[in-house]
């Protein structure tokens, strides 16, 4: 019991320190990409946290398995770079007993993976998608932000705004240039408003309306000498009317539950994806604990490249069948269960071949000093 508390402990530290990097470098790269769309103005800067927090369950199913996968290997290889495993080998402490208590500790993650796939990352990616969905149906007036050009309608509109009430009620110095695509050289040209303020105006039908005054309206098209400059009082620049969607498309999105029993190869191939998260944890937990192994002399991170090159062909061959699954070029009988099956050879292999290694070589010895 003092055995297996002790290289429970350590795995499980060595876990969380790998898991902890693990997050940070993801989540960065992500909320980088978010801050990116928010500073286009695709996305409202409020909800930058609120966003990282939805996909927060989807990175962590995928991150714990690698978790544990590099925290057996660092933990153990540094007990058997300092001889501890050479002593508890000693004590009769065989690599099928180690791999018994190592699967206590990965079990519970296991289980932890199975909560993330089966329940909480779905929920966040269908949250993060109905946030979406609200952000896209939003105006270019609320989205609008003073002091900046913000590109909308696919680039083809720029906006500015020297300033905004704190209410988004009212604006001061505006500044709108719109393309237009016409289909010859005179209709593509380019329309350029300017006014001393503008306010938004929402009519009965549920129109809205950017009200601009005291203005000028600049018409030309880029290379023609043609343009037209016009003096308003008064000018009405018609928004985009919201609509926001409640629909969750995204195949990560849909619950569980929705997805047993359907016969849709896109429900088949998510379904079985969720329960290969777990099942991955016990499978690299296999292969994790005889790639530990390493000789003192040797170093503990002789093995850790080769070892991730394996964890990676693992998930890759995963994440291939299962678009293949979905494109129906595999039965979902066979669906992704074949890769485990690959994967869990290689594993009893890896964790059989030395004691095998070892007994071969004994009786070579035992037959050359017979012949001796």
């Amino acid at each position: 019991m003092i055995v297996f508390r002790y290289l429970s402990r350590e795995v499980l530290l060595t876990l969380s320190a790998v898991s902890a990097v693990l997050l940070v470098i993801t989540m960065s790269g992500r909320f980088v990409k978010f801050l990116a769309q928010a500073a286009s103005g695709a996305l409202d800067p409020g909800s930058l946290f609120l966003i990282m927090g939805f996909r927060l369950p989807g990175f962590l199913q995928l991150i714990l398995p690698l978790g544990l996968f590099l925290g057996i290997l660092l933990a153990y290889g540094r007990l058997y770079l300092e001889s501890e495993m050479t002593v508890l080998s000693a004590t009769g402490m065989s690599q099928q007993r180690l791999l018994a208590m190592t699967m206590v500790p990965a079990t519970g993650v296991a289980l932890v993976v199975a909560w993330l796939s089966m329940s909480l990352a779905p929920q966040g990616a269908m949250q993060f998608q109905l946030l979406l969905n609200k952000q896209d149906a939003m105006t270019e007036f609320d989205t609008l932000e003073p002091g900046r050009f913000q590109a909308l309608n696919d680039g083809t509109r720029v906006t500015y705004t020297e300033t905004m009430t704190d209410d988004r009620s009212n604006l001061g110095g505006v500044f709108i240039s719109q393309k237009n695509l016409g289909l010859n050289q005179k209709d593509r040209g380019i329309s350029i408003l300017v006014a001393n303020s503008g306010r938004q105006e929402i009519r009965p039908d549920g129109n809205r309306y950017l009200i601009l005054e005291n203005g000028y309206r600049y018409d030309g098209s880029p290379g023609l000498a043609e343009y037209r400059a016009v003096k308003y009082d008064t000018y009405g620049v018609m928004l985009a009317k919201p609509d926001i969607s409640e629909e969750v498309t995204d195949r990560d999105a849909l619950p569980t539950l929705s997805l047993i029993g359907n016969p849709e190869l896109r429900s088949v191939a998510e379904l079985q994806w969720r329960l290969s998260l777990p099942l991955l944890v016990f499978i690299v937990t296999l292969m994790a604990v005889p790639l530990s192994r390493v000789n003192p002399r040797q170093g503990r991170f002789l093995k850790l490249l080769p070892a991730i090159l394996l964890y990676m062909a693992y998930l890759t061959i995963l994440i291939s069948a299962r678009g293949s699954l979905e494109k129906g070029k595999l039965s979902p009988t066979l669906g992704l269960w074949w890769v485990h099956g690959i994967f869990l050879v290689i594993g009893l292999g890896l964790l059989y071949w030395e004691p095998i290694r070892l007994k071969m070589k004994s009786r070579r010895g035992l037959k050359e000093l017979a012949r001796g």
